[in-house]
Order: C-alpha cells, then sequence, then structure tokens
C-alpha cells in the first residue's frame, strides 16, 4: 500500500486522462464542476440583464390621459406660467385661491374697496394722554445756509425783475426761514442789479425800501451796504463800473 502512494496531488483515478468530471462538495454534497461553472455563467448574465433594464426604465415610452404616447422624462407643459408660479397648494388641498381673499400676507392694503373706520383713542391705553387731543402741530421749517440761501433766492429775484411785484417777493421770503442770513437780501439783490441792466438797478432801489420794516430791518440794510463796501474790489471784476453805480 505504501508503495502504491506518490507524490501527485491527484489520487489514481484523477491521473488517469480526467476522464471523470471533477466533484466539489458545497453544503455535504458533491456538485461537478461543470454545473457550478454553468450556474455562475447564468448568475453573471442574470445580473447584467437585470442591470441594462434598470437603466433603460427611464427611456421607455408612457401613456398620457389623451392616450398618446410619451416619453418619460419629458414634462408635459399644463400651464404657461409652469409649477413654479402655481398657486395650488403643495400639499394637495385647497382649491388653489389666494389666502384671505387677497388680503392676507406681508404688506398688502387688504381686500379691494375696504374702507378703514377712524380709530379712536382708548382712554385705557397706558400711553393715552388728554393733552394729545389738544395739540397743535405746526410745520418746522429749517433756517437757510449760505449755500442755500444764495441758490433759493436768486431765481426770486431775477423774477422779480420780470414781473416787477414787490408783494409777491415779500410773501416768497416770509416763507422762508431766513434767519441770521436776513441782511443778506439787499447784498444779493444789488449784485445782481449790478450786473443788470438801470431798469434792474432802479427795480432793486424800490424792492429794498418795501421789504424794510417788514422783512428785513434797517439795521439789516445797515449792515448789508457795509458788507457790499468791503466786497466792492471782487464786485469790480464782474461789474468795472459798480463803484460808480
Amino acid at each position: 500500500e505504501l508503495e502504491n502512494l506518490s507524490d501527485a496531488p491527484f489520487s489514481g483515478d484523477e491521473e488517469n486522462g480526467g476522464s471523470e468530471e471533477q466533484k466539489t462538495e458545497i453544503n455535504g454534497n458533491w456538485i461537478p464542476a461543470t454545473s457550478i461553472t454553468e450556474a455562475k455563467i447564468n448568475a453573471k448574465a442574470k445580473r447584467r440583464l437585470r442591470k441594462n433594464s434598470s437603466r433603460d426604465s427611464g427611456r421607455g415610452d408612457s401613456v398620457s390621459d389623451n392616450g398618446e404616447t410619451l416619453k418619460i422624462g419629458v414634462v408635459v407643459p399644463t400651464s404657461p406660467k409652469g409649477k413654479l408660479l402655481d398657486r395650488r397648494s403643495r400639499s394637495g388641498k385647497g382649491r388653489g385661491l389666494p389666502k384671505k381673499g387677497g388680503a392676507g400676507g406681508k404688506g398688502v392694503w387688504g381686500t379691494p374697496g375696504q374702507v378703514y373706520d377712524v380709530e379712536e383713542v382708548d382712554v385705557k391705553d397706558p400711553n393715552y394722554d388728554d393733552d394729545q387731543e389738544n395739540c397743535i402741530y405746526e410745520t418746522v421749517v429749517l433756517p437757510l445756509d449760505e449755500r442755500a440761501f444764495e441758490k433759493t433766492l436768486t431765481p426770486i429775484i431775477q423774477e422779480y425783475f420780470e414781473h416787477g411785484d414787490t408783494n409777491e417777493v415779500s410773501e416768497m421770503l416770509k416763507d422762508l426761514n431766513l434767519g441770521e442770513m436776513k441782511y443778506s437780501v439787499p447784498v444779493l439783490a444789488v449784485s445782481l442789479a449790478l450786473e443788470g441792466k438801470a431798469s434792474h438797478r432802479e427795480m432793486t432801489s424800490k424792492l429794498i425800501s418795501d421789504l424794510c420794516g417788514t422783512v428785513v430791518s434797517k439795521t439789516d440794510v445797515e449792515k448789508s451796504f457795509d458788507r457790499l463796501l468791503k466786497e466792492l474790489p471782487e464786485l469790480v471784476l464782474d461789474s468795472p463800473r459798480a463803484p460808480q453805480v
């Protein structure tokens, strides 16, 4: 028996031409190797078939409600606005109408035709004050600075040279808060008259006379001519005859 043993990995029957099929033991059962190979090939083919079918599932055709064949993945336009502007509820409930008839939401005015009543003051309100009903609100006009003064009064005086109505100029100046710039009214009027005609200078003299005592005081007029004499060298540059005039 020892002589029949050999170093070959196969037994004597397996060395004889390999005419018999090789068997593998699986779960205690001997299964031929050829059947195992065929099973692997079949399983691989099935996996490939399933993979291809799942890949092509989104490329098939479907039938619409009208009976027309549609490609799957193609969105059928149901509205020119699209789904982004669809006002229907995302939960599938509701009729798709705006909330509260268009009166709800932030920054809306309310339903069309709605009239709001006058809000009555609540006496029990902790912020209620008896004197607030008797308050008189006045419009506060800020005084003009030097830049705003010249920009505002220049067109008024130029228009006066056209119509010659001193009362209109006086009413317009009373609506302005001249503040400390009152004395600059004659200064600006004379400066513009020096660049104009002789008739403009005569109208300026009448304007200063009518404004004195109503819009400007005598002290303001004196202060304005003192400033004109100090600025005379600069006025000569624009009006060479300014000292004689």
